[in-house]
């Protein structure tokens, strides 16, 4: 069996010019990465990209994190019977910027044959919003961490339904295996924003996946769709996570995108004149007529509350009727403009929630 033998690598100070090129050159030459974060895969609830011609920027060019992270990480050597193996350095970064690239114009791809844009959306918003601020180590603080890929965790019952989505994805994950599970899922969430027409969504990508079920949060850190008092025990879920009411109403306007099924969340009806014929599979309940265009309809409809064929959860009501949360859903039923711009910053800051980053200057598009 091969010994492996850690050798510390001198700091980027230590090293003449002439010598740092050379480590470079072969390092680019030979070395193979090793992944930081294994990829193994074994109630009922409430709940951008730039375009595809805009260039990737990853802040790379940091003191602390340049010249192949010489002052920060440590080389391998494989020693075997049959001599020294391949030089080996450990990967940078969580998510390789390139794949994720790719990753999302396979996104979009998927988005405009399944029709698939809420259930995306929506296991983004789980993986990252079993956050607890008053928890500080990773994971066991919840948030974006791939965590959802699991079994215990999709059983979940506020997750009902998400083993779909889950499903749409992992062709792509096995595709682009340089992608975390973690950015993944966030990242598809922001595309099915975007495609349907919402804002863009400031997004930056690096998350660390979970290893295992183990790491998984338990059950009851999202939100219920009927809870006796709405209003409170949306502040009670959401304030745990370190958002505030504004936040909370700009991101219960996502629901102009969607259907409820009552087989999953006990809510809405079988279908309606808006979703018997599809698109994707019929049936269900939307909050509003046009539930694949992402806009402010969402507030105007609750506000006139005119269409029995139109969802209204006790938590939908609540907006209207909390003295707070109505200064905002008044404001948006409104404004589209300025909840397109509150949304995408609470959409962005949710999708970070409780996600460890590597490096920390992370990437973005």
């Amino acid at each position: 069996m091969a010994e492996r033998v850690s050798l510390p690598l001198p700091s980027q100070s230590q090293l003449s010019p002439t010598t740092t090129m050379a480590l470079l050159g072969a390092a680019s030459s030979s070395a193979r990465i090793i992944p930081s974060v294994s990829l193994s895969s074994s109630s009922r609830s409430f709940f951008s990209l730039s375009s595809s011609s805009s260039k990737l920027q990853c802040l790379r060019s940091s003191p602390r994190i340049s010249h192949l992270f010489l002052n920060q990480r440590r080389a391998e050597v494989r020693v075997s019977s049959g001599g020294y193996g391949t030089v080996s350095a450990p990967k940078s970064v969580a998510s390789d910027p390139d794949q994720l690239k790719s990753a999302r114009e396979d996104i979009k791809e998927l988005l405009n044959s399944k029709f698939c844009h809420p259930i995306l959306i929506r296991l983004g918003w789980h993986d990252a919003g079993t956050y607890n601020k008053n928890i500080e180590e990773w994971p066991q603080r919840g948030g974006a961490n791939g965590s959802l890929r699991f079994e215990i965790e999709l059983k979940h019952g506020a997750n009902a339904g998400l083993v779909n989505a889950l499903k749409l994805l992992q062709p792509i994950k096995d595709k682009y295996s340089g992608v975390t599970y973690a950015d993944l899922f966030q990242l598809a969430g922001a595309t099915a924003v975007e495609e349907a027409g919402g804002p863009k969504i400031p997004m930056k990508y690096g998350r660390v996946d979970v290893s295992g079920p183990e790491q998984c949060p338990e059950e009851g850190r999202l939100p219920d769709a009927g809870p006796p008092s709405p209003a409170d025990h949306l502040r009670q879920v959401f304030y745990r996570m370190g958002l505030n009411d504004k936040e909370i109403v700009a991101l219960s306007g996502a629901h102009t995108l969607g259907r409820s099924r009552p087989d999953r969340s006990g809510w809405g009806k079988p279908e309606t004149k808006y979703t018997k014929d599809g698109p994707g599979a019929p049936g269900g309940q939307s909050w509003t007529v046009q539930w694949l265009k992402f806009d402010n309809s969402y507030f105007k409809d609750i506000k006139e509350k005119k269409d029995e064929d139109l969802l209204v959860l006790p938590t939908d009501a609540a907006l209207f009727e909390d003295p707070s949360f109505k200064v905002y859903a008044e404001k948006y039923a409104e404004d589209q403009e300025a909840f397109f711009k509150d949304y995408a910053e609470a959409h962005a800051k949710l999708s970070n929630l409780g996600a460890k980053f590597d490096p920390p200057e992370v990437c973005s598009f």
